[in-house]
């Protein structure tokens, strides 16, 4: 508002109320008093009023941003899942008798062709010396069959001997060859069950304990002795519900999500401890139909797991061979990797804030603040996807964002870089 001279001002008044108000000399003194310096002193408190709030005008606030941009981001789907062995062979006793003696470390890792456990032999040393006893002695009695056949076959041609007598020599050299096939396979079953008193592991991986020990007597019905599983490859399996399994399904339609080529995803996987371990699997199976107890569908993925080589006199239950290898029943954490979100948008963590309507973000339009809306995807790293209300090249504040309100006028600041950053590279170097 501008403001007229104060003499104009007033002398025009004087006019007026001179004219209209009053019309004698003697109301100068009542003008003067009641109207003049009140008025007077109106106008200047309005001059004072204005360049109070001129002066009161909002500083601006300082702030830090980041410009946003659509790029193509690798993505990472995460499940919790456990570790199982690839192939778990129960060790049992094909031959009963007493067990001598137990040959492993418990709890070991063990290879393929280990002996594990020795049978009493003697019974069945025994058995296959009669049998091979017996075998020569049909052995024996097919010689001489065949000798008294080789006799009569010639004579029987000139029909120097009765067709009767032929077919009888022919008839106990069939019997004695018949024997000696049996023999042979008495020989072959004790051999067998000879062999079998010493119970060797079939695979390569971790033992368990006994469940028998030495001297006790080994029925068929005794069970399992110890198993072993196969740790290399190890499987990891986790769970994928119904929900997961159809919005994985719409963000793939509306291409929000790309698979990788041929769906071969690169499964990485996470220890307890936070520690990523070094080789990483194939999904390799997934179940056709839902679990009646709990509703999802099981996947899983193989992963080697080889440990390191060790010598013989390093075998032992806390070998850096068991150390370095995922067991059996571990909970762990499986990251597929592989896919990609296109033309995705990030902002950091500290751009996003919740309000009474939702998610939203500040914005610089115009030097300015400006309250924006967003609808805030997956979490990524140490940033935000932002599924809606951003576009590529808006300015987000990630620092002082709790001094705006909507149109304050900004100032655009570097952010502060801290003294133990600062130094890092100066202790380093003295390293």
């Amino acid at each position: 508002m501008r403001l007229l001279p104060l003499k104009t001002t007033l002398k025009g008044i004087k006019v007026t109320l001179q004219g209209k108000l009053f019309s004698n000399r003697n109301s100068t003194h009542f003008y003067r008093r009641y109207l003049l310096f009140p008025l007077v002193s109106a106008l200047l408190l309005a001059g004072c009023d204005n360049s109070a709030k001129q002066e009161a005008a909002p500083a601006a606030v300082k702030v830090t941003v980041v410009k946003t941009e659509a790029k193509d981001t690798p993505i990472v789907i995460e499940f919790v899942g456990k570790t199982a062995s690839s192939r778990r062979v129960e060790i049992r006793s094909r031959v009963e008798g007493f067990l001598e003696q137990r040959l492993y470390t418990e709890g070991s890792v063990v290879n393929s062709g280990d002996v594990l456990f020795e049978m009493d032999k003697k019974p069945y040393q025994a058995q296959l010396d009669a049998a091979k006893a017996e075998l020569s002695q049909q052995q024996a009695r097919m010689k001489t069959a065949k000798a008294n056949l080789d006799r009569v076959e010639p004579l029987a041609k000139q029909n120097a001997v009765a067709k009767k007598e032929l077919d009888d020599a022919l008839g106990a050299f069939q019997t004695a060859s018949a024997a000696v096939e049996a023999a042979k396979a008495k020989v072959v079953q004790a051999e067998l069950d000879l062999g079998y008193c010493t119970i060797s592991s079939p695979v390569t991986g971790v033992s368990s304990y006994a469940t028998q020990r030495e001297g006790a007597y080994i029925g068929f019905e005794a069970g399992p002795l110890t198993y072993v599983a196969q740790v290399d490859p190890i499987w990891v399996e986790f769970s994928v519900s119904e929900n997961q399994i159809l919005k994985s399904r719409q963000q793939f339609s509306d291409q929000r999500i790309v698979e990788p080529e041929g769906g071969n995803y690169a499964v990485e996987v996470v220890l307890a401890d936070g520690t990523v371990f070094p080789h990483t699997g194939q999904i390799t199976f997934a179940d056709a139909s839902l679990s009646e107890k709990t509703g999802t569908f099981l996947i899983r993925a193989e992963v080697k797991n080889p440990g390191v080589d060790l010598d013989e006199d390093e075998q032992d239950t806390l070998s850096r061979k068991m150390s370095t290898q995922m067991r059996p029943g571990q909970f762990v954490r499986a990251r597929l990797k592989g896919a990609i979100r296109p033309k995705a948008i990030l902002v950091p963590q500290t751009a996003v804030q919740q309000g009474a309507k939702g998610s939203f973000v500040w914005v610089i339009k115009d030097g300015k603040a400006e309250y924006q809306p967003v609808d805030v995807g997956p979490w990524h790293e140490d940033k935000w996807f932002i599924d809606k209300g951003l576009n590529a090249g808006d300015v987000v504040v990630v620092g002082g964002a709790l001094k705006l309100r909507a149109g304050v006028p900004v100032e655009i600041v570097e952010p502060e870089v801290k003294k133990t950053d600062a130094a890092e590279p100066a202790a380093e170097r003295k390293q």
